[in-house]
């Protein structure tokens, strides 16, 4: 009898199910989709803010309850099933830790494991429904590729908070139009909304939504405007424009009255065709002015049937405050400002200018900060302290890179209003709590510049590399032409491909005549020299309108291979500290050192095969905490054989050791040809890659580290001829920039030394830019060098 009951209560529960509007949540068969079975009873819906309309956090409904999944285990090829459902072809990339910020609710996914080929996500593995650890910052997000599945109706897609939403912000000049530089700090607001660029109501208008405007458009912060300026413009325009609807009629004769001064006609006639226009479509804007979007502030949009917009009022106007950074290329005054201290917060490692690892400074040496409760907020606070504006992402989990030593901040909540990160509530952090696989990052919004459309590049296989070309001229007689490619190199080639915004270099090339540069045969600068920090080569010296070329022809002339990521090598400055000794070593044992000048230069007149050098050893042990692999710049082709240590030279130097006198002077030196690059140990969860033995590839691989030991050849410096007295010991790694690196500043160290003859100490080794300014000025009278940039 119990199948039948059983049978029985199935059929009652299908009537059931076919009688209500929806079963375990599903939506009614007269307004939903048709679905899959896989996802039969869930809805799923893009939310947060900001995004556009194919991104979002994923919220999932199930039982009539709306949830979010966990970024636990999260993939791309889960992000590929989610998109689906919702209707999209496929994804292009996925968020974690909130970036859309924290849902509400249940966290219905965790750990999530797809294949990507899964009809549904209920086929995917997981902990099982509703069954988490996880807490909303850890809310998972797809970015899903623009295409619609044939046939898919948009019903499944839920938007949360409203249909419309503010997607963009542009400031429209209202005077002055075509004759003011870049970047454009003052204007009218205007937004982009689904159907197009609308203005802002100025009702109720207030500094905190300036301050948002100014910070979503690169400016740290904003100024008040001349409403009275603004309004005498729009009274104006009024004027013009009841005068042409006015009609014709009998001419009046006046006398001739001393003209009243009045704004341009210009400006009128723009606000006078903005006006006509009618393209408000945003009022009742209230922010409390930490926001770091706009769409997080309060909104209220004109509806499609509204037939009176801003009545009374006008659109809302905003101005400015751009950086010293930016400051000179609008051609603004400089601001007097009371001088400040050394700065206390700095980025690293980032491929474009206001982006990367968030480092501080505390007790005189710099550290990382760790992600722990890293938002928005926090990182705009590090971007406008900066100069820039507000943050357009916060970055976790070293996604720029892994620094080195100390990590000095964790848990860090910021309400945006702060003057420095030091200003927000934070813990500080002992060595268990965190790793440097977990340092914070940010990306600012930056200003726009247009120095990109001032470059560009020809003859390349794909956009990131071939033969550099740059408009020259001014207005009326602008022209595209060449570079010299005499002198030019990695660091030109840096700022190059930060100003085409195609990330790092990864060479910088001389010759050019294997790209074809079409009808561009002129070459229109030379002498080009950069420091590597500029923005655009026009910030670079050069030899101004006299161009001189050592090899003329456009096949001499400079070219770039650009790459959005680059290695980062640095040195382990403490195991140099626990290594260094002294030895004496008979020259019987040094011929093949000295066939690779791995000697001072007075050992040539040395009586070999009798005698000794004394050489000052130390172990160097060198980390790749890059983004790439670092790879010799020479092609194995070309790498060569010395026949007496029996290895290859894939680069030339390597490494420079130097001892040098308190006030700069070398008195002995070394050199570290890179016979082995190799991956001599890694990170616990990354695999090695290179090995030198039996002419294998040469590299380091991110996370891992190549160890030359102090008892090998040429890992010394000839001290023979170095007298008793106090030294600095120097380690410069990719001293001649050989290898493109994403920061060269970081790749010196330094050690106080002092010699008595007999012994040696060393102490107070770190890398050149570990320690602030202060610090770096009580070492000894010469700082040592900071980069390696050879002095």
């Amino acid at each position: 009898m119990r199948p039948v009951g059983v049978w029985q209560w199935s059929l009652w529960g299908l009537l059931l199910c076919l009688l209500c509007s929806s079963c375990l949540g599903s939506p009614s068969p007269s307004t939903a989709p048709e679905k899959r079975a896989g996802s039969q009873g869930l809805r799923f819906r893009l939310a947060g803010f900001p995004r556009k309309p194919f991104e979002g956090r994923v919220e999932i409904q199930r039982a009539g309850e709306w949830g979010t999944i966990c970024d636990d285990d999260f993939t791309l090829q889960a992000a590929h099933v989610l998109c689906r459902e919702l209707g999209f072809t496929e994804a292009t990339g996925w968020t974690h830790s909130a970036k859309y910020g924290p849902g509400t609710g249940r966290i219905w996914l965790d750990n999530l494991s797809c294949s990507g080929t899964e009809q549904s996500v209920t086929e995917c593995a997981s902990r099982g429904w509703g069954n988490s650890d996880c807490t909303h910052d850890e809310d998972a997000g797809v970015i899903c590729k623009d295409e619609r599945l044939p046939g898919f109706s948009d019903s499944n897609v839920i938007e949360v908070e409203h249909h419309l939403q503010v997607e963009e912000v542009r400031i429209r000049p209202a005077v002055g139009r075509g004759r003011r530089p870049l970047p454009v700090t003052e204007g009218l607001v205007e937004v982009r909304l689904p159907d197009g660029w609308s203005q802002v109501c100025d009702k109720g208008w207030s500094a905190h939504n300036s301050h948002v405007v100014c910070g979503m458009l690169g400016f740290p912060s904003e100024k008040r405007v001349n409403v009275a300026f603004y309004r005498k413009l729009r009274k104006r325009a009024a004027k013009a424009s009841a005068r042409r609807s006015k009609p014709l009629g009998r001419p009046v004769i006046k006398l001739k009255a001393k003209p009243k001064p009045r704004v341009g006609r210009g400006p009128i006639k723009r606000l006078l065709a903005q006006r006509q226009q009618h393209s408000f479509g945003l009022h009742g804007v209230a922010c409390v002015g930490t926001e770091a979007h706009l769409s997080l502030c309060s909104l209220e949009f004109y509806r499609a049937n509204d037939t009176t917009r801003c009545p009374g009022g006008g659109p809302a106007v905003v101005s400015c405050v751009p950086s010293p950074l930016y400051a000179a290329s609008s051609g603004q005054k400089k601001q007097q400002s009371k001088p400040q201290g050394e700065a206390r917060v700095r980025l690293k490692g980032g491929a474009h200018p206001g982006e990367g690892r968030v480092e501080v400074l505390k007790a005189g040496t710099w550290g990382t900060v760790c992600d722990r409760k890293w938002d928005l907020q926090a990182a705009s606070v590090v971007c406008r302290e900066l100069g820039f504006g507000s943050a357009r992402e916060a970055l976790s989990g070293a996604r720029m890179g892994q620094g080195m030593g100390a990590i000095h901040l964790s848990e860090v909540r910021c309400s945006g209003q702060e003057p420095s990160l030091w200003k927000c509530p934070h813990r500080n952090i002992t060595a268990e709590d965190c790793s440097h696989s977990q340092d914070a990052g940010v990306r600012c919004n930056l200003p726009y510049t247009g120095v990109e459309t001032k470059i560009r590049l020809s003859g390349g296989r794909s956009r990131h590399e071939g033969r550099v070309e740059v408009q020259t001229g001014g207005p009326g007689s602008l022209r595209w032409g060449l570079i010299c490619g005499d002198d030019w190199g990695t660091l030109e080639a840096m700022v190059a491909c930060r100003q085409l915004g195609l990330g790092y270099a990864n060479h910088g090339l001389q010759e050019t005549w294997y790209w074809d540069s079409g009808n561009i045969t002129e070459v229109v600068m030379s002498g080009v020299h950069c420091t590597g920090t500029e923005l655009s080569l026009d910030q670079c010296a050069h030899h101004g309108t006299h161009v001189a070329c050592k090899r003329t022809g456009s096949h001499f002339t400079a070219g770039v291979i650009c790459s959005e990521t680059a290695s980062d090598l640095l040195l382990h400055s403490a195991l140099v500290q626990e290594t260094a000794y002294i030895e004496d070593r008979p020259l019987h044992m040094l011929y093949c050192a000295a066939e690779e000048n791995c000697l001072a230069s007075s050992a040539r007149s040395a009586n070999w095969p009798y005698g000794h050098r004394r050489l000052l050893r130390f172990s160097s042990q060198i980390h790749n905490l890059g983004r790439a692999d670092f790879r010799p710049k020479a092609g194995r082709h070309s790498w060569v054989w010395h026949e007496c240590h029996g290895h290859y030279h894939s680069m030339d130097i390597f490494t420079h050791y130097d001892i040098l006198t308190p006030n700069g002077t070398k008195v002995a030196e070394g050199h570290k040809a890179s016979f082995c690059l190799e991956d001599t140990e890694c990170q616990e969860d990354v695999s090695k890659r290179y090995e030198c033995a039996n002419f294998g590839e040469q590299g380091i691989t991110v996370g891992c580290w190549d160890l030359y030991r102090h008892d090998i050849d040429c890992q010394w410096i000839d001290i023979t001829d170095v007298k008793p007295g106090n030294y600095i010991l120097q380690v410069v790694i990719n001293p001649n920039f050989e290898v493109a690196e994403s920061d060269f500043t970081n790749n010196a160290m330094k050690c106080n030394c002092k010699y008595d003859g007999h012994r040696i100490w060393v102490h107070n080794c770190h890398i050149g830019d570990a320690f602030s300014e202060e610090a770096n000025r009580r070492f000894e009278r010469y700082p040592g060098q900071t980069s390696n940039q050879i002095i």
